[in-house]
């Protein structure tokens, strides 16, 4: 079983050939492909995770589609002082497929 954890966004995936994954938006090339940096490789029962070798493995993926997340109500308020805020925020994702580790 081959898998690796990726670098999405701020955050980190473990992922496998096949996964279906929400991230950050991000751009595609002109084909519609992404090159995900691998934070580290499992290859059955070696485990790779220094930098050097890291560098030598491709993780590619294709974008389904982009899409925009839930919407988040930020509100802020003082008593006695009449101060109101309400704000809100959707942030933008992408869905991506990993279609190889090598």
């Amino acid at each position: 079983m081959v898998y690796a954890v990726v670098r999405a966004g701020g955050r980190q995936e473990k992922v496998e050939v096949g996964t279906i994954v929400t991230m950050d938006r991000i751009k595609a090339d002109k084909d519609g492909n992404v090159q995900l940096t691998p934070v580290l490789l499992v290859d059955g029962d070696k485990i790779t995770s220094d930098a050097k070798s890291l560098a030598k493995v491709t993780v590619t993926a294709e974008v389904l589609n982009d899409l925009r997340g839930p919407k988040i109500v930020i509100q802020k308020f003082k008593n006695k002082t009449g101060y109101k805020k309400r704000q809100g925020h959707r942030q933008e994702l992408t869905r991506v497929k990993i279609t190889g580790i090598k």
